[in-house]
């Protein structure tokens, strides 16, 4: 039975069904935007994998493939300043994997990076005027936010806690993603920087519902359809679903990656290695021996550059001990099957 939460969902974004798909960056794909919103949910992309040109060609796929609503994310972030002295400390720290690995610590290494929402991105969606944008990392400037509003795109972010929740309902979003700390992939946090305070799934959403007025979306630990039962019971009027969409064929990840994803005993743990940023993932060598999260890691998203010649012999090798590995902390529960498939099966409709 469809709740009042969710029927105003439902009416708000224009889906017939109260699930939407995680937008994993380097991981989804307009295939899996496709299958997912073609199946009655809501298919997102992942805005901060692409530059302006790579997102105009998602969106033509997309758009070739289904008409209804979908769900463009963007990444909120201010791309940091050069900081060599930094970059050469944490070089310094990794580099005896180097050695071990007989590679030359001074060898040219590819820049790691994400896009931040700006003006060029913002001129493509008033092109292409996709249902829903969403932003992780806080909001845009307001001029920019003010643009995005104005295409008639309904505006969705994440919260990691309650104070979040509520300074994204004041700057008028239309539904808050409520991001418990199982979640897997980079944290939402954006008004402070106190990891060890992030609260999970099933104890923030009842908070956030009860602390503002527009519709919440549960986000964490929700892979099966007793996650989202759970989440519907506490009042989320949705739910965002992330990892489960990693075992699906629309996913676009390495072998090594989808191998450890079928390890299912392994742990995951908030990690700034990899990024710079704290975000939840299979844990592997790197995370193990120099500790998940560490003061040396350059700002977001330049931890990962001196990561990257390293993270290439590893996985030339098979093996992932420098690999990001987002995933949640339930992973263990997902089970293989389609993007259209899962869509059904998390909102009960695969009888």
């Amino acid at each position: 039975m469809t709740s009042p939460a969710q029927a105003r969902l439902l009416d708000l974004f224009g889906i017939e069904l109260p699930i939407i798909q995680g937008p994993m960056a380097l991981a989804s794909t307009p295939a899996m935007a496709i299958a997912v919103s073609e199946a009655g949910g809501l298919g997102s992309l992942a805005g901060a994998q692409y530059n302006e040109s790579g997102l105009r060609a998602a969106l033509d796929e997309v758009r070739a493939g289904t008409r209804r609503p979908i769900n463009v994310n963007f990444f909120c972030h201010t791309p940091p300043a050069d900081d060599p002295a930094r970059q050469a400390a944490w070089l310094k720290h990794l580099s005896g994997y180097y050695a071990e690995a007989g590679l030359d610590p001074d060898m040219p290494k590819t820049p790691s990076g994400r896009t931040p929402f700006d003006a060029s991105l913002a001129t493509v969606l008033e092109e292409y005027r996709p249902e829903v944008v969403s932003f992780h990392f806080g909001l845009p400037a307001p001029e920019l936010l003010d643009r995005v509003k104005r295409t008639g795109a309904r505006i969705i972010a994440s919260a990691t806690t309650v104070p979040e929740a509520r300074w994204l309902a004041e700057r008028g979003v239309d539904a808050v993603i409520a991001m418990g700390a199982e979640a897997g992939g980079h944290r939402g946090i954006f008004l402070n920087d106190r990891i060890c305070e992030q609260v999970g799934t099933f104890a923030l959403v009842p908070q956030v519902v009860d602390a503002v007025s527009v519709p919440v979306i549960a986000a964490g630990g929700v892979t099966d359809r007793r996650g989202v039962e759970a989440a519907f019971a506490l009042g989320a009027a949705a739910v965002q679903v992330g990892t489960a969409y990693l075992f699906t064929p629309e996913a676009s990840i390495s072998p090594i990656y989808r191998k450890a994803l079928g390890m299912r005993e392994r742990p995951t743990a908030i990690t700034n290695l990899f990024t710079g940023r704290p975000a939840r993932g299979i844990v592997n060598r790197a995370m193990a021996e120099l500790g998940p999260l560490s003061e040396l890691a350059p700002a977001f998203p330049t931890a990962g550059t001196a990561l990257g010649p390293l993270r290439s012999a590893a996985e030339a090798a098979g093996r992932d001990d420098f690999t990001l590995l987002w995933a949640g902390q339930s992973y263990p529960l997902a089970k293989p099957m389609s993007s259209a498939a899962l869509t059904r099966m998390l909102a009960g409709r695969d009888h």
